[in-house]
């Protein structure tokens, strides 16, 4: 199981938000590229960018610090938020991004995802951000009554390459993961599954690990900017 780091980028630092409220973010660093290679530096394999900002917007807003990521560190890294036409996806995969994440045009706009995923094999992601079962889009600003494992199995057979499913309500909550939604959701499909939102410590991650069934991985930010988490060795208890 991977161990995805998260930099979540706002106003061009890396910050960490609660339950995906941008009045309510804590600013960790202020170089983002900086972070990035002290993740890098730790033994990470991947790296997990979200604009937030372009979450928002509709559009890519914190191009300069995601370029300078890619150009400080030589592991792969995907990339939510903002990303919503194939100029966008097409753009970001030129600049050496490994994977693009599209959330809000999963809902709204399902073609272009398929579409993505026939072009760029292996580096489409779907985004499912749910609240209480239901998908959130727009920076989880608009509800929506899609149901969250219904979204996933509608991609099936699209090639995507991965499902990135995050409970909004744990989400930089430091509450611990939602284990049996995670599960549940990888169980009702094939594509791999990745989860996000409230892992904070070795014992979420083992938890998630032993749920089951497998997970590709996990995602996680506040808990390694805050200490509760130690990469190094999160990522030594994830290889054994």
């Amino acid at each position: 199981m991977i161990l995805y780091p998260a930099i979540d980028l706002k106003d061009g630092q890396a910050v960490r938000l609660v339950q995906g409220e941008m009045e309510r973010a804590t600013v960790f660093n202020d170089d983002p590229a900086s972070q990035a290679r002290e993740f890098v530096d730790a033994g990470c394999e991947w790296l997990h960018l979200v604009d937030l900002n372009g979450a928002f917007a509709g559009a890519p807003v914190n191009a300069a610090p995601v370029e300078a990521i890619l150009a400080a560190c030589k592991v792969p890294a995907q990339l939510g938020g903002g990303i919503r036409d194939m100029k966008t996806i097409e753009t970001w995969i030129g600049k050496g991004l490994a994977r693009v994440i599209l959330g809000t045009v999963a809902v709204e706009d399902p073609d272009l995802v398929r579409q993505a995923a026939r072009e760029f094999p292996g580096r489409v992601a779907v985004g499912i951000d749910a609240r209480g079962g239901r998908v959130a889009t727009k920076g989880w600003a608009e509800e929506t009554d899609v149901d969250a494992t219904d979204l996933a199995k509608s991609y099936e057979d699209a090639g995507v390459a991965a499902i990135i499913y995050t409970d909004i309500m744990r989400d930089g909550a430091m509450k611990g993961p939602n284990v049996q939604a995670t599960a549940d959701l990888a169980r009702a499909v094939s594509i791999p599954v990745i989860a996000s939102g409230g892992v904070s410590s070795l014992d979420d991650l083992i938890a998630l690990r032993d749920c089951g069934v497998a997970l590709n991985g996990a995602i996680s930010g506040r808990a390694l900017y805050d200490g509760a988490l130690d990469l190094r060795e999160a990522l030594e208890v994830l290889k054994g």
